[in-house]
Order: C-alpha cells, then structure tokens, then sequence
C-alpha cells in the first residue's frame, strides 16, 4: 500500500525558544495532518516563521501589520518540505528534494498528467513514465521503486490536501493562543501561499475545505 504525507523539514526549528515545540525526529521530517500535538503545530510554525525570517520575539504581541510588511517585502511565503510517498510493504520511501519547497506540493499534478517536472535534489525524486504507470525512486535509477498508476497518485494528492488541510485547521487553533493579533492573517497567508484549500482545477467554484472564519488576503 503506498500513502502519502505532506511533510516540512524541521532543522529551522533548532534551539527556538519563542513557544514550545516537539522533539525533532531522527530524519528532521515532521507529518502535517489533523493528528499533530500541540507541540508539533509550534514546531513547524516555528520552522515557517524562521524560513521566512518572521520576527518572534513577544509572540503574542505581533500584529498583522508585521506580517503585512514581511508579506509585501518577500512576496509570499515558503518552507523546506513537500511530499513523502512511502509504499508500506517494501518499506521504500521517496522523500522531497532539497530546494523543491513545500510552496510547490502541487507540481506533484503535473507529474499524475504524464508530465515531466523538477522536484529538488539531494535525494532527488526520481520520476519514470511507464504507460499510465508512475515508478518514483530516490536519489537514482538503480533504487527501488514505487509503482503507482496516474489515477493513484491523483488520489494520493486528494488525501495530501486533506492532510494538509487538517494542518491549517490546527494552525488556526495555535495562532488564536500564540500570536491572536496576526491570527486570521496569518491563517489566510499560509492558505494563499501554500494553496492549501484551493480547488485543484482553475475555475472551480468551490473550494475544497470550506474556511468561513478566515480572512482574506
């Protein structure tokens, strides 16, 4: 069976003081779902405002307006991280590349059309077209594989959304205790720049998780 995670690279997160958050785990890879501790949330809102060198200290007193600044300095926002596919009976994992970037979890559709598409380096996701069948490797041709139709990995990005998604409704949660003056900012950035609840094709009308209570940009 192959599943997938929606994971963001935790080394930024090292000796921050500025909330709690969570042990790092051996591979420096932290999950993003609807299942993460507390601590885990602080953890990988730590790792974003680090990576987009976002002020922190006094948390709790950060205003939009700082976010706004960062916001129209830098354009966006953006972390190390992406897509992990792991097949769990051969235990054969493909891991993101560095300098793929979680803001580009969705290039992912280009490959589930048949399409060619960089996704980082060092291990380097490696993409084989075989008919409708997709084999990923890491790092070279000579690993081994996991085999997916398109049609699967489609799926398997549906449910990375839904993974994601369940992410943001924590961050949501975290950023009315830790920083409530930036809250529905911030929530709404991390929706905008990660295209986390967008629809996945161009002109839907609907979005895919309905956020009445975010802000828009």
């Amino acid at each position: 069976m192959v599943i997938v995670e929606v994971v963001l690279e935790t080394y930024d997160a090292v000796d921050f003081t500025a909330w709690p958050i969570a042990e790092p785990s051996n591979d420096r890879l932290l999950a993003l779902s609807d299942r993460m501790s507390p601590a885990d949330v602080g953890t990988a809102m730590a790792v974003i405002f680090s990576y987009n060198n976002i002020p922190v200290t006094h948390a709790a007193d950060l205003t939009e307006a700082h976010l706004q600044q960062h916001l129209a300095e830098t354009e966006g926002l953006i972390a190390p991280g992406g897509l992990r596919f792991r097949d769990t009976t051969t235990n054969v994992n493909v891991s993101p590349g560095c300098c793929f970037g979680l803001e580009n979890w969705r290039d992912w559709r280009d490959v589930a059309r048949g399409q060619e598409s960089w996704l980082g380096h060092d291990p380097t996701p490696h993409i084989t077209h075989v008919g409708h069948v997709i084999q990923l490797r890491q790092n070279d041709e000579d690993s081994p594989s996991i085999e997916i139709t398109r049609r699967e990995l489609s799926s398997l990005l549906t449910t990375a959304q839904q993974h994601f998604s369940g992410f943001l409704d924590l961050a949501q949660q975290w950023a009315a205790i830790t920083t409530p003056g930036l809250a529905d900012r911030l929530i709404s950035a991390l929706d905008q720049y990660f295209m986390i609840t967008e629809a996945f094709h161009r002109g839907d009308s609907e979005r895919f998780h309905t956020r009445r209570d975010v802000v828009p940009p």
